[in-house]
């Protein structure tokens, strides 16, 4: 990005990069090292783990009525609330769980944050946009978390490979890097806020966007809860294997998410996300048995790719959000109804990360990645029914543009 460019961003919008960036080094920190963490301290299961997704899902489920609690804040103003939230709780983990109990406690703490942050990205990065351009301002921020993401997962692996780092010292950087977001958000001009009966109800003219919404929770956590586990417990890898394999989605992420975001105000969020479920059904079967009819070695290559795919891929998440904005009644509709996603979402995908943990016990690892392949299926029906509105009738023509400048 040009010097120029950077000057002619509003305040805003350098603010919000700044917070994003903190922001995204704190999440691959933790990312990169909590499986490996909690199976060192505490040596739990396949069954156990997925259990472990109840707690840290639950706050999902509440973040609709957390933010309908939290009504008197602002999104930004409640941004930095989640990022101080993230804050203690990473803290906590680190160096106040001396049992499985109390870790799951500060889990749900630190797990609040980041749910209520997850539509609050969304929201605020589609106001710093210029009309018809969502799409592309989701992916430059989205590639500015990824560019966080190398700098996390770098620190990491050369911290445990080069610099003796145990878990203390990543949970005191990523603590130190949800505070410095939170200064940052808080550092951004409030602006107006949504009533709580706004944030507390369903709208029937938003059903395809709550399937699309639940199906993508449900993959997600499919995913996120069993594809690093199946690294760790089945090829036997250490930090540093799951450290690199998200160093490598974050510089590839730098280049595709700018893309991705162009392909969605160019080629339509209809297109996107019926090829992300093609996709993803290739990367269900690649990563769930590829074990059983290729050798070990190639196997797990596959199931890196998979792994590096499947990042990508979730970042197609920022089509459902465009498309929610361009289907609104009204612009105070958009951030309760992405708030209201999640907290439907994680209905469905706590349900499924407690499922897969009884088949995988029951049958093996493969069927979770079979029961992937389904969803992923019923993802695909549900995104050909995608229509969007005439271009004088969406909300992106008609609300006004908070950030005329186009960086």
């Amino acid at each position: 990005m040009s010097t120029e460019r950077m000057r002619s961003m509003s305040r805003e919008l350098k603010l919000f990069i700044g917070a994003s960036l903190a922001m995204g080094v704190a999440y691959s920190v933790i990312d990169a090292t909590f499986n490996n963490f909690i199976n060192e301290r505490f040596a739990i299961g396949g069954l156990e783990r997925s259990f472990l997704e109840f707690p840290r899902e639950i706050p999902g489920i509440l973040v609709v009525v957390v933010s309908a609690l939290l009504w008197f804040l602002c999104s930004r103003r409640l941004g930095a609330v989640a990022m101080l939230l993230g804050a203690a709780g990473s803290l906590l983990i680190g160096f106040a769980a001396p049992t499985y109990a109390f870790m799951l406690l500060w889990l749900f703490i630190y797990s609040l944050g980041q749910h209520v942050f997850i539509p609050l990205s969304s929201s605020i990065g589609m106001d710093l946009a210029s009309d018809g351009k969502t799409g592309r301002r989701l992916g430059q921020l989205n590639a500015i978390r990824n560019l966080a993401a190398i700098l996390g997962s770098f620190i990491v692996f050369a911290g445990f490979k080069y610099l003796g780092f145990n878990f203390h010292h990543t949970f005191i950087l990523s603590s130190l890097a949800f505070a410095a977001a939170a200064v940052l958000m808080f550092a951004m001009k409030p602006e107006k806020t949504q009533p709580p009966a706004l944030h507390l109800k369903l709208h029937r003219e938003y059903s395809l966007y709550y399937v699309l919404a639940v199906l993508y929770g449900s993959r997600k956590q499919l995913f996120l809860t069993f594809a690093p586990w199946v690294l760790v417990t089945v090829f036997h890898q250490p930090t540093q294997t799951i450290a690199t394999l998200l160093l490598l989605g974050g510089v590839i992420g730098i280049l595709f998410q700018p893309f991705l975001g162009w392909s969605i105000d160019r080629l339509g969020e209809r297109l996107v996300l019926v090829s992300e479920a093609v996709l993803l059904v290739f990367v269900c079967f690649g990563y769930g048995f590829s074990k059983f009819f290729l050798p070990e070695h190639t196997a797990f290559l596959i199931a890196c790719g998979c792994f590096l795919l499947d990042q990508m891929l979730m970042s197609v998440n920022m089509a459902r959000s465009t498309y929610m904005k361009k289907i609104a009644l009204t612009h105070e509709h958009v951030q309760p109804a992405l708030t209201m996603a999640v907290s439907l979402d994680h209905v469905f995908s706590i349900a499924v990360a407690l499922l897969g943990g009884v088949i995988w016990n029951s049958f093996g690892f493969q069927y979770v990645f079979l029961m992937g392949a389904l969803i992923a299926l019923a993802n695909f029906l549900a995104a050909l029914q995608v229509r969007l509105p005439k271009a004088s009738e969406s909300l992106e023509g008609l609300s006004p543009v908070l950030v005329q400048e186009d960086n």
